[in-house]
């Protein structure tokens, strides 16, 4: 391995907004935080959705539909007689 060309490789931290879960790993993602757990400093990267609260990972389903969006696209696109 040629040295000075790879990225950092360090303990990486990723936490689910939604469920708290920790995700404990290492990775070359770079992050302005960083947590303490067991002794050892973790990049922490805070992430919306993970396969801990994704709908295809979890088996739920969720429609969210703001300010109509649904219907707008439905008017845009029926078929005119």
């Amino acid at each position: 391995m040629k040295k000075g060309i790879h990225p950092d490789y360090h303990p990486t931290v990723f936490v689910d907004v939604s469920s708290g879960k920790q995700f404990l790993t290492n990775s070359t993602i770079k992050s302005g935080q960083t947590e303490t757990i067991d002794g050892v400093e973790y990049v922490k990267v805070v992430r919306d959705i993970t396969m801990d609260s994704h709908p295809v990972y979890t088996g739920e389903k969720r429609f969210v539909d703001t300010a109509g969006r649904v219907e707008k696209f439905q008017n845009k696109f029926r078929r005119r007689r």
